[in-house]
């Protein structure tokens, strides 16, 4: 299990909020019986300087095939104008189609009041479907001020029981169609439908 953080502010309540819905999620799936292990983490602001340099690409192309060999993505971004991060956003623009078409992804967003609830189901869920990923159940919005005194762990909480057992669907799809078609090869369709 993987995270992408799309925040310009390096370590950041994202990046803290990322890591507990990872690390909340990995003992979900442990306690579901299914193989989970937290692993790694990629702080785009940490990559910023090789965004707009094309001597940079392949550095930027490694970090996103790192990223599509995880099962689950967690995803998480800061809510700016209503939307994801301009760095999240110019991270996925380096992404070749279909990048996520293996992963199951989890969206989450922090805004600064609860009026920005809206923007992780109408703005970031379309752009990871758009990278071929499925995503289960509904996105976790949560609020900045809740994460620097912990309350987020709660929120994080009160979500996951909506989001595993569809999460856990689409492991098993997943699994079930690498074995049909092979490791390494992908399937025919990235529909959900060929998930239910």
């Amino acid at each position: 299990m993987a995270a992408l953080v799309g925040d310009p502010r390096a370590r950041s309540r994202v990046h803290r909020a990322a890591l507990g819905v990872r690390d909340v999620l990995t003992n979900a799936l442990v306690a579901a019986e299914r193989p989970a292990v937290a692993g790694q983490v990629v702080d785009a602001v940490d990559l910023a300087g090789s965004l707009f340099d094309p001597a940079g690409a392949r550095v930027i192309a490694d970090e996103l095939e790192s990223l599509a060999l995880a099962d689950v993505l967690v995803v998480a971004s800061p809510t700016l104008r209503a939307s994801y991060s301009g760095l999240l956003k110019a991270l996925l623009d380096h992404a070749p189609a279909g990048l996520l078409t293996p992963v199951v992804a989890v969206p989450v967003m922090l805004g600064a009041s609860p009026r920005h609830a809206l923007a992780v189901e109408l703005q970031l869920r379309p752009l990871l479907t758009e990278l071929g990923a499925s995503v289960p159940g509904r996105g976790l919005a949560l609020l900045e001020s809740d994460v620097d005194t912990g309350v987020h762990r709660t929120a994080i909480h009160r979500w996951l029981p909506g989001v595993i057992p569809d999460l856990v669907g689409l492991l098993d799809a997943r699994r079930r169609l690498g074995e049909r078609y092979g490791a390494g090869r992908t399937p025919p369709t990235t529909s959900r439908a060929a998930y239910d």
